[in-house]
């Protein structure tokens, strides 16, 4: 499956952001989908994670809870990851990955396709 990330830019600190995530497939409702962040000089550390089909398990990092949130929607075979109240150390390329592995993996290897990465840029 093909991933194409978006969404991503400059805001202020405070500010809300949501990214999006387009893939090629129909078979997109049968992928566990994750977001990911690589800041730099960093590892790519685990964001968030979507169950398969409907999306009823949700993950996310200790982090982010309380102010992003993952859905997607399979008729548009789209990710999403709404981000509220960003912090500067949110600054990173924000990537989406999917995984056909059992049960709602957040290892990075876990996930085998990757989108480009979208740009977050928190600054004032």
């Amino acid at each position: 499956v093909q991933l194409q990330a978006s969404g991503g830019g400059l805001v202020q600190p405070g500010d809300s952001l949501r990214l999006s995530c387009a893939a090629s497939e129909r078979t997109f409702p049968d992928y566990v989908m994750g977001w990911f962040r690589q800041a730099p000089g960093k590892e790519r550390e685990f964001v968030s994670s979507i169950d398969r089909g409907s999306g009823v398990e949700t993950l996310y990092a200790d982090f982010v809870k309380g102010r992003f949130t993952i859905s997607r929607d399979n008729v548009k075979n789209t990710l999403y990851l709404q981000m509220d109240n960003l912090k500067p150390d949110g600054t990173a390329v924000y990537f989406c990955a999917a995984s056909a592995w059992f049960g709602v993996p957040t290892n990075p290897a876990a996930f085998g396709y990757w989108g480009q990465g979208t740009q977050v840029t928190v600054s004032s």
